[in-house]
């Protein structure tokens, strides 16, 4: 059976960027804590936390050097690692600036050589 694949929203970038996050975990128990992303993009990240979460759950993720913060949902749940389960948010609005990054637009192919000269006639 082939899976179709759906075309991101947005670019990713692998970086670590500490952001807070806080809510409240499955439990119901509010949290707060200091996190690290692995993907960001325009809609969203995927990061370190230590909580045990539901998909659904509702968050607050806060870039600590701006103190911009952004609601987020819950959207996939990863495996644990030593550093935490790996946490999919995605943004209630698109937030492109919130990472402090400039994301190329979606059409964006990056060049992998210089064009060949072309030879005259």
């Amino acid at each position: 059976m082939a899976t179709v694949q759906t075309p991101r929203r947005s670019s990713r970038v692998f970086i670590r960027i500490r952001v807070y996050a806080q809510g409240r975990d499955r439990d119901g128990r509010r949290f707060r804590e200091l996190s690290e992303t692995i993907v960001v993009n325009a809609h969203g990240a995927l990061i370190y936390l230590n909580q045990t979460m539901a998909i659904d759950t509702m968050i607050m993720l806060v870039n600590p050097v701006t103190e911009e913060e952004q609601e987020c949902r819950v959207v996939y749940l990863g495996e644990a690692t030593v550093k935490g389960q790996r946490i999919g948010v995605e943004f209630l609005c698109p937030s492109p600036r919130f990472w402090g990054l400039e994301f190329p637009p979606g059409d964006w192919v990056p060049l992998t050589s210089p064009a060949a000269p072309v030879p005259p006639n």
